[in-house]
This record gives structure tokens, sequence and C-alpha cells, in this order.
């Protein structure tokens, strides 16, 4: 059973730069697509990132964020990494990172329904 564990969240000043690291255990993360996701009470959980599988290249970023995150994989750790940067107060939210099994080298969604493993949540917080 892979189980993910996020951390690296915490206060920062708008403007500034944050990564978020998940360390996977259970399972190597060789076939499995990641993505990252964020929610905020009373809001829906929003798609944030994805990569896919080790095989492949294809990541996709929300709109809000492209430019500004970065999503990353490192195989040797079974980690997977989000890089944000010049945040904003609009990117508060507790960050989730998620993955799914997929052989494919393309699949990539930030389609959180498709996802059956989750972290817990990290809480991110950009204010002055």
């Amino acid at each position: 059973q892979l189980q993910l564990v996020e951390s690296g969240g915490g206060l920062v000043h708008p403007g500034g730069s944050l990564m978020l690291s998940c360390a996977a255990s259970g399972n190597t993360l060789d076939y499995y697509l990641v993505g990252w996701f964020r929610q905020v009470p009373g809001k829906e959980r929003e798609g944030v990132s994805c990569r896919s599988n080790y095989f492949g290249i294809n990541t996709h970023y929300a709109d809000s964020v492209k430019g500004r995150f970065t999503i990353s994989r490192d195989i040797s750790k079974n980690t997977i990494y989000l890089q944000m940067n010049s945040l904003t107060p609009e990117d508060t939210a507790v960050y989730y990172c998620a993955a799914e099994q997929s052989a494919r080298p393309d699949d990539c969604t930030l389609d959180a329904g498709r996802y059956r493993y989750w972290g817990q949540g990290t809480q991110v917080t950009v204010s002055s």
C-alpha cells in the first residue's frame, strides 16, 4: 500500500518561495502519475500540478500557478516536490500530494477523482 507524507509547508511573506516535499513509502513511484492539490475551507480541492510516471515527461499546471510553480520527482528518493515561487496570499491553502498507478507515460491529470493515494496535507500560509 502506497503511503505519502508531505512536508515543507509554513508561513511565508508575499513574493517568497517554498518547496514542498512528498515522500512515498510502501511502493516505488515509477509507475505512478503524481499530482499536487490544494484546498481552502469552504472550497473544493483544486488541482495545482501533475506529472506523468517516471517514463514520461508530461506535466500540467493550473493557470493560477503557471510560471511560478514547478513539479518534479526524484526517483532515487521516491519523492515528489513542488517548488513554489512568487507566492501570493491567494496561494494560502492546505496542499496535498496524490498518486495513482498508471502505465501510460503521457498520463497527467488535475482531476482529483483519478487519484487513489493521498497524503495528509501540509499548510501553506502566505501573509505579511
